[in-house]
């Protein structure tokens, strides 16, 4: 995480300084904002132990992890039970167990928004990220990328694209490149351009049919035809595709 904007950064840092609360016998005396900006040290801490992979590919910077960290601690802060808190044994690791949580939370999600348009579940991705040695996570994520993809054509069909989608719209570019780049290694010329034109990964998606008279195939039998050429070829990413190649993505 060596690039971000110096100038920013010291001035961030300088803010804080001056900013920062004096400590207090307990946690409850602090006002709303004196427990924020005292958390604030945590949250840069929890950003930096995020990898540079990490960062959406570029798009993100540290200045940006540690704002949306600080996102999540404000959200956090606003959550928190007191009488709850108070009750616990030790009330300083319990806080803190909860807002690094969250702060993790807020900055992971801002990583996966930013990263590309094809929204695997959280679950999912956590799932993966716990095991990073194995094989299945390179299934799974395939899997649940090209899922993605067909799910989108059935926007009328499927209740769930019903409801209004509020969240902040994926980078479409960085996924299509990362995928663009694993199909180029190793798929075959006609993988490659079939599973390309299927999903419309930098181009408009085409029918089967379609597919088949650009790639000069049976007219006959292009949705067999396609269908088998696109399992093959995810087959064959899944096969090929090193789990660190995957685990450095996500």
């Amino acid at each position: 995480m060596k690039k971000y904007n110096i100038q920013n950064y010291i001035r961030y840092k300088e803010d804080l300084k001056a900013s920062m609360p004096a400590d207090k016998e307990a946690y409850s005396h602090y006002t709303r904002d004196e427990l924020i900006i005292k958390f604030m040290p945590l949250v840069e801490n929890l950003a930096r132990k995020f990898a540079t992979s990490q960062q959406a590919s570029g798009v993100l910077s540290i200045n940006d992890l540690i704002q949306e960290g600080n996102a999540g601690l404000v959200r956090a802060a606003d959550r928190l039970d007191w009488d709850q808190l108070m009750d616990s044994d030790d009330v300083e690791k319990t806080l803190k167990s909860f807002l690094s949580k969250r702060i993790k939370g807020a900055i992971r999600r801002a990583i996966d928004i930013n990263r590309g348009d094809v929204k695997i579940p959280e679950h999912k991705l956590n799932q993966i990220r716990k095991n990073p040695e194995d094989n299945k996570m390179v299934s799974l994520f395939f899997n649940s990328v090209f899922s993605s993809y067909d799910d989108t054509n059935n926007d009328d069909e499927n209740p769930v694209y019903q409801i209004e989608d509020n969240s902040a719209p994926y980078n479409i570019g960085l996924m299509n490149a990362y995928l663009l780049g694993l199909m180029r290694e190793y798929l075959t010329e006609t993988q490659y351009e079939v599973l390309r034109y299927s999903y419309g990964l930098d181009c408009d998606k085409m029918s089967a049919k379609n597919i088949a008279s650009k790639l000069n195939m049976s007219m006959d039998t292009a949705n067999v035809r396609v269908s088998q050429i696109k399992k093959e070829a995810i087959d064959k990413l899944i096969a090929n595709t090193d789990p660190d190649q995957v685990i450095d993505y996500l």
